[in-house]
């Protein structure tokens, strides 16, 4: 079942009926302020920091569901409406919610009058803009009452849903010339404020929330706009909103603009006011005069358009599958930039409160990003390695605004250190700028203790050699990726965090897959060495690959797959000598994508072993059998039920790892059919089943054991985005950045025969056309020159270089 469809064409999702299974949204924002809206105009916004600059209050978990947003309520003779259906829930004539790069437009009819509401953030301006457009569609002429509303939040996220002993006194507005301005705290230590205005006269406002809704009321009751007519209510402490008025007339077939803009100023410390007690305008009012027309909003709004085509251009693919060329060309890289901008803090399913920019996160997200935006790659690889200690470990999450490490989660999670090195030559291979190695970049933000780049890498690579355990494979730590494989915390006690409790300690719990990350990873290391002529380094480097190869065949191999780990008494996880968790997936994938089993047989047989035991149509499940009881020397991988997140759940992050090693060995129709199983645009039929947006990937589908087996949680900020992204464009159709030129190596499955993928990299077009069989293997000809190989080397900028692949 459906609920819309793609739009190509207009690179748009259109959502068809209000009644979706879940709120469907979109991100709107690409540089410092963003937002978040949902098909039915639920969410909020923020300037950079989803916790400490929230602008607008959103209520997670809540009944009903998607309550609060940016709402546009129509009061026509009496009859009260809105065009994204709620809060009202009044039955429309027509509904539409076309979601699209960076904006939302919600269509909304009923008794023969229309209602668009456009909503965007411009390229470069720290403001959401509400353009709404109302048409009388009968025959009669129309005099309609039009009222904004949004909700403030008092700056701090967290602090506005807890500390209501102070925030109930403390909210503060100011009205001047029909914009509503929100101070709140402005008067002591914040020099930032808020402004809604209109760019029309309005018939009245309302700034407090309860003479808005009338006390007690909820949102689909609204009385103001139920009554026609706003109060003027100027908010003092509790509750402070903004709420235009507008009186609209209109003759039968006319149609009429309004443009709101939600802005976010900030104003020196020694020129914060106009007047004693007033707030310095300047800023509001030059935001405000520059949305002032349809015309300006128009051109801002093209430039918007022309933003993400210029951005989407970098990569694309031309196969005659509609699926495979919106996923690639559109939804897969747009999902990329909108988590490189998020990392994991902001959605519907995380508050923005507890979770900030991360280290492993980041670092991972950078891969698929690093191609549209490399300057803006360099600065994040300098921020994520301003959190890293001296010991080359690292704060696991660091706050976006302040950039400072995350205390309250700590660090200790000892997969952490490698992705950054993953990062770092992804970037320099996407831009060849090797100098990014000599920046000095401080550990723990401590100036005084910088070092170049290269040697925070050093450190990284280092990190898993010494602390390794005693079969010489590195150390879980706190955890690896698996977040929730907690070998050394022991916890007996309820509501104790897994991951910051730690009531063991002894260097014993060892971890097979960061042991194949070190594999996979680490030979990026050496090159980065030996390419800047420290031979000694990278000789050394290598050597520590093949011992660990070495150490990982000995003990990470369990005589069909490769075992996850060894847990605090020295006992195999992941092994057929388990009762239950015999076989997981991550180790599977980036042991072979390391190397190890790939010329001796043992790549084949563990993936042989995935397909019978993890795979599902569903995807591929990250353990079996599930835990059914809690295991205390694992931790809270076996607390949740089975099949769902961590303990058997199909986690959409870790299935590409097992598509790369795939193309590995060379098995192309299972690495497309697996990738087919995940992909969002594969699943958009079984909507009803899967729930979340069928245009974006989710982090997690209920697994093979789950009641809801095929249900998704948590979509868009999650590191499936990046690693599908560079396994479709690099693996399947495979096409990839190196050091020295573009590596064109497909395999992908015989049902895509031919395609052409344009690639623009170091200011060079490369045009590659590909004939495929389905294997794996291709001759290549650059420029019709047949070339030795699948390496196309760098041309100069300005370049268009025609290739040509056969497999």
């Amino acid at each position: 079942m459906q609920f819309g469809h793609f739009d190509d064409e207009a690179r748009e999702y259109v959502i068809t009926t209000p009644h979706t299974p879940y709120p469907w949204i979109n991100y709107l924002g690409s540089q410092d302020f963003f937002g978040l809206v949902s098909n039915t105009g639920g969410g909020y916004c923020f300037y950079r920091d989803a916790k400490l600059r929230r602008l607008t209050r959103y209520r997670y978990n809540n009944v009903p569901v998607d309550d609060g947003g940016r709402y546009f309520s129509i009061n026509d003779g009496g009859d009260v409406w809105s065009p994204g259906y709620r809060p009202y829930k009044s039955e429309l004539d027509f509904y539409e919610a076309r979601h699209g790069m960076g904006y939302t437009r919600i269509t909304g009819a009923r008794g023969g009058l229309k209602a668009s509401v456009l909503l965007f953030v411009p390229v470069d301006v720290n403001a959401e803009i509400h353009q709404v457009t109302l048409t009388n569609e009968s025959d009669a002429a129309k005099s309609v009452n039009l009222f904004s509303f949004l909700e403030f939040a008092l700056w701090n996220a967290e602090d506005d849903q807890t500390n209501y002993q102070r925030n109930l006194s403390i909210g503060e507005v100011e009205v001047e010339d029909g914009a509503i301005y929100h101070v709140t705290e402005y008067r002591e230590r914040r020099d930032h404020y808020a402004v809604y205005g209109v760019n029309a006269p309005i018939a009245g406002f309302d700034t407090d929330r309860d003479a808005f809704l009338g006390f007690g009321n909820g949102f689909d009751e609204a009385a103001v706009p139920h009554a026609g007519q706003a109060t003027g209510s100027m908010a003092s402490g509790w509750y402070p909103i903004a709420s235009h008025q507008l009186d609209v007339d209109l003759a039968p077939g006319e149609s009429t603009s309004f443009t709101f803009t939600l802005g976010y100023l900030e104003n020196p410390r020694d020129a914060k006011w106009e007047a004693p007690g007033v707030v310095r305008k300047d800023g509001a009012k030059e935001l405000l005069a520059r949305f002032a027309t349809e015309e300006q909003t128009a051109a801002e709004f093209a430039r918007l358009n022309d933003h993400w085509s210029t951005l989407l251009g970098s990569y694309t693919v031309e196969s005659g599958h509609e699926k495979l060329d919106r996923m690639v060309n559109i939804w897969n890289q747009y999902q990329c930039m909108v988590t490189y901008n998020m990392s994991r803090s902001a959605s519907y399913f995380e508050t923005g409160m507890g979770r900030g920019m991360g280290f492993r996160d980041s670092s991972q997200d950078l891969l698929g990003f690093v191609h549209l935006v490399p300057e803006r790659a360099r600065e994040r690889i300098i921020d994520i390695a301003s959190t890293q200690f001296e010991d080359g470990s690292a704060y696991h999450q660091y706050q976006p605004l302040t950039k400072r490490g995350n205390h309250t989660l700590g660090s200790g999670f000892n997969d952490d250190p490698l992705w950054l090195i993953l990062g770092v030559s992804a970037y320099i291979k996407e831009t060849g700028d090797f100098g990014i190695l000599d920046e000095m970049v401080p550990f723990d933000n401590d100036e005084s203790k910088a070092a170049t780049l290269m040697e925070h890498l050093k450190r990284s690579f280092d990190h898993p050699l010494l602390k390794a355990g005693p079969h010489g494979l590195p150390l879980i730590g706190r955890a690896d990726w698996n977040d929730c494989l907690n070998l050394n915390c022991f916890s007996t006690e309820p509501g104790e965090s897994f991951q910051t409790t730690g009531n063991k300690t002894g260097g014993v719990a060892e971890s097979v897959f960061i042991a194949g990350m070190f594999c996979a990873i680490g030979p990026d290391y050496a090159a980065l060495a030996r390419r800047r002529g420290d031979d000694a380094e990278a000789d050394r480097a290598e050597k520590a690959i093949a011992d660990m190869r070495d150490a990982v065949v000995e003990h990470g191999w369990d005589g069909a797959w490769f075992k996850r780990a060894y847990d605090y008494y020295g006992n195999p996880v992941g092994s057929d000598a388990n009762a239950e968790g015999k076989i997981w997936i991550e180790p599977q994938g980036f042991c072979i994508m390391g190397g190890i089993g790939v010329e001796d047989g043992k790549a084949v047989q563990a993936l042989d072993s995935v397909r019978e035991r993890l795979n599902t149509p569903h995807g591929i499940v990250l353990l079996n059998p599930a835990f059914t009881e809690y295991k205390v020397e694992l931790g809270e991988v076996s607390t949740y039920p089975p099949g769902y997140k961590e303990n058997a759940g199909i986690f959409c992050h870790n299935n590409p790892w097992i598509i790369i090693a795939e193309t590995v060995v060379g098995r192309a129709e299972l690495a497309w059919e697996y990738w087919k199983q995940i992909a969002p645009a594969y699943r958009e039929e079984q909507s009803e089943v899967h729930r979340l947006e069928p245009y974006v990937y989710a982090q997690m589908i209920a697994g093979k054991d789950a009641v809801r087996h095929g249900e998704a949680k948590n979509s868009w900020l999650t590191g499936t985005a990046s690693w599908n992204f560079v396994t479709v464009s690099q693996y399947l159709l495979g096409v990839r950045a190196d050091y020295d030129g573009l590596v064109v190596d497909p395999c992908i499955g015989a049902e895509v025969s031919e395609y052409t993928v344009r690639r623009q990299i170091r200011g060079a077009t490369y045009v590659i056309h590909v004939t495929n069989t389905g294997g794996k293997g291709a001759s290549l000809t650059v420029d019709g020159t047949p070339i030795d190989g699948t390496l196309v080397p760098y041309a100069a900028p300005g370049a268009v270089v025609e290739v040509t692949a056969t497999v």
